[in-house]
């Protein structure tokens, strides 16, 4: 599976994107556990720790929400990392 991190999961990250091969029948809970366990570089200054941005970002399975956790994921799936942002 194909996860891409958006704004400041990307800074925290350090990747724009990076791929996982987890075993059939991985869950989205499996992935963010796999994400978690990537050893990375500190973030810049002013950017929250990965694991804080993952706890409250909002995240997209081939571009539809999915807030389930068990949910089921494919080999060929993307997943973005969408951190929470403000604006107007």
């Amino acid at each position: 599976m194909l996860v891409r991190y958006f704004a400041a999961a990307r800074a925290a990250a350090g990747f724009e994107e990076e791929k996982f091969d987890l075993p059939a029948g991985s869950t989205m809970a499996d992935l963010l556990q796999a994400v978690l366990a990537v050893p990375r570089a500190e973030p810049p200054a002013g950017t929250p720790p990965l694991p804080r941005i993952l706890s409250r970002s909002s995240f997209l399975l081939n571009e539809v929400a999915v807030r389930d956790h068990a949910t089921v994921l494919g080999p060929d799936d993307v997943i973005d990392v969408l951190p929470p942002f403000a604006g107007g």
